[in-house]
């Protein structure tokens, strides 16, 4: 199966049916087909190598997903956001490039051949309507996609995911034609998140249509959930605090046709959580767990799984609101510690992740799956007794003080508990006579007094001296990537910071 059989079935069994944008702006499947295939031929009679995205969302991004697949050729939908140095390194990687952008600083580079801008590149998809030739075939192991990675610790990286990692990743978490016709999905997300390619293929597959909003703002995400009568959203907990920010203020009306909210991408803040399953009782929560190299979700935390969470006065069981929840039926998941030994329930390794849609793979590096197939994902976490994930952060972010290695997020779990914490990220500073020692980063929370000793005082009753923060600085707010990930490395520029 490749990203062709996905158009061609929704052609097929959506063909008259709306799947992509409004009634006034939209596709059907008929059309997205025809469109995609109609440039498809256009970029093979070019003799690019790669077809090369770089703007926001909208009709142009999917139309060049297949397009590009339809021709035979991988599409990289490139980060703007990226320094210029890290957009000309991923472009001279690619050979000779069709650049879709309205940002042309690119386009003097010589291994772009062709430019054109996104509304452009839309008409020149609509100006041969039908189907112009038949498309290339894929084979299963031709690059489908190219995503670089968020580079949050380092220079980002050119993961590679073929046909049949993507293909398998849909097929696995979705049935055909299994939603209802009135079903909406709502795509916030950046074109160059992993979440957007998944996003834009599952709800395809599902024949759910699909509303992008072309940037991100809390109000604008609310007026068109309310307007188009979404009934499905994705979003990154960044995204997520700002919703609930507008709405507790009375400055949106609470949608009242959400069905499920999916959330992931990075660490969500409990007290956030909490906020937004107040303010939206009958919506079920999903906490979607997965990587770039993984082609999107490998664990999910479902509707029940909060519920039962919330509702249960066992420990363990309302500990799972803070997991990632059970691996897809698809994936296996592997603790595993120095040794390479499996952990027992409780033990906090190394996650590894073996399954179809498990790519693993960089053009700077090839594959780094083992030879049986299991990837790390570079995180620590653990399985509690019923199978559930509890993801602690990057390995690469583990503070190492007088040779203890300590998990930020054990102490971030503790702060969060403070009343007066609203945000907490917690880094290792280079210290001469530890190696390391720990700073936390705290966003107060509106209307509480806190103060540095109280928060540390805090924090050492709960856990040992060794983990109790050495500097807090209190700042306004945590600096994340449009996707939501922290980035650590920008608190550690910001250094000294007042106190």
């Amino acid at each position: 199966m490749n990203l062709l059989t996905i158009l061609d079935l929704v052609a097929a069994g959506h063909g008259d049916r709306l799947v992509l944008g409004t009634a006034e702006a939209g596709l059907t499947g008929e059309q997205l087909r025809d469109q995609a295939y109609a440039a498809a031929a256009e970029i093979r009679a070019s003799g690019v190598e790669t077809v090369v995205f770089m703007g926001e969302n909208g009709l142009a991004f999917p139309l060049a997903l297949f397009a590009a697949a339809a021709a035979g050729v991988p599409l990289l939908p490139l980060n703007y956001r990226l320094a210029r140095e890290h957009l000309v390194d991923a472009v001279q990687k690619q050979g000779s490039v069709l650049l879709i952008s309205d940002d042309t600083s690119l386009a003097e580079l010589p291994e772009v051949t062709q430019s054109v801008t996104r509304a452009a590149w839309i008409e020149r998809c609509r100006e041969r309507p039908g189907l112009a030739e038949a498309p290339v075939e894929p084979d299963t192991e031709d690059v489908a996609i190219v995503l670089m990675t968020s580079g949050t610790t380092s220079a980002p990286k050119s993961a590679v995911l073929r046909h049949r990692h993507i293909s398998s990743y849909v097929i696995s978490s979705v049935e055909f034609g299994e939603s209802d016709p009135d079903e909406v999905m709502i795509v916030s997300v950046p074109p160059y998140h992993i979440a957007a390619v998944a996003n834009l293929l599952s709800n395809l597959y599902s024949g759910r249509r699909i509303v992008y909003l072309e940037r991100f703002s809390a109000l604008e995400w609310l007026h068109t959930v309310n307007a188009e009568r979404v009934t499905n959203a994705m979003l990154v907990p960044t995204m997520l605090a700002r919703i609930v920010d507008e709405l507790e203020a009375g400055n949106a009306a609470v949608p009242t046709s959400l069905r499920t909210l999916s959330y992931g991408g990075a660490k969500m803040t409990p007290s956030v959580l909490e906020r937004a399953l107040a303010l939206l009782p009958e919506v079920g929560f999903v906490n979607a767990y997965g990587l770039t190299e993984t082609s999107s979700s490998i664990a999910v935390l479902g509707p029940d799984d909060h519920r039962a969470a919330l509702s249960s006065t066992d420990p363990v069981v309302r500990a799972r609101l803070g997991s990632v929840g059970q691996p897809l039926p698809s994936v296996e998941i592997l603790v595993r510690d120095v040794e390479g030994v499996a952990c027992a329930p409780g033990e906090v390794g190394m996650i590894f992740v073996r399954g179809p849609q498990v790519a693993g793979e960089y053009r700077e590096g090839g594959a780094i799956t083992d030879e049986d197939g299991w990837f790390s994902t570079r995180d620590e976490g653990y399985l509690d007794a019923g199978g559930y994930l509890f993801v602690r952060g990057r390995a690469d972010d583990t503070i190492i003080r007088g040779g203890e290695n300590i998990a930020p997020a054990e102490i971030e779990a503790v702060m969060y508990q403070h009343p007066g914490v609203e945000q907490v990220a917690v880094v290792g500073v280079p210290d001469e006579e530890w190696g390391q020692r720990i700073a936390a980063f705290v966003v107060r929370r509106a209307g509480v007094d806190a103060t540095v000793e109280d928060i540390r005082a805090f924090v050492r009753e709960r856990l040992r001296s060794a983990k109790t923060p050495d500097s807090i600085y209190f700042v306004d707010d945590l600096p994340h990537s449009a996707t939501g990930k922290l980035l650590r490395r920008e608190l550690l520029e910001q250094l000294p910071v007042s106190r």
